[in-house]
């Protein structure tokens, strides 16, 4: 199932918090994502209603399925952040440009890149 970009974007920031300091609350993402709380509460329901995601009282936690999601997102973030640096890109740069190539390609073409270039899985 592929997500808008900006669900994805949710689904990426959610899993960094999770790996960065446990328990996510909507607010945490607020700060991340640079948007509102009820734009974060609006996402949320969203990716709760396509399975993503569940919210228990003020902890918002990723499903085995927007876990799954999270982490292409992030691993096809990590890749093209890590090839534009390779290339010369400054670094934060990269991770601003990395944002939005992480949503343009199919999954098929991701991983022939990704082939192509000697990175495989």
């Amino acid at each position: 199932m592929r997500l808008r970009e900006s669900g994805e974007d949710y689904l990426e920031a959610i899993l960094m918090l999770q790996q960065e300091r446990g328990a996510v609350r909507a607010i945490d993402i607020a700060e991340r994502l640079g948007v509102t709380k009820a734009s974060v509460s609006k996402a949320l329901t969203n990716l709760e209603q396509r399975g993503c995601v569940e919210v228990v009282r003020r902890d918002v936690r990723l499903t085995e399925e927007g876990s799954s999601l999270a982490h292409e997102v992030l691993e096809r973030h990590v890749f093209f952040r890590d090839l534009l640096v390779a290339a010369g890109v400054e670094p934060g740069l990269a991770a601003e440009e990395a944002c939005h190539m992480e949503h343009c390609l199919s999954d098929d073409s991701f991983q022939k890149l990704r082939a192509h270039l000697g990175q495989a899985a």
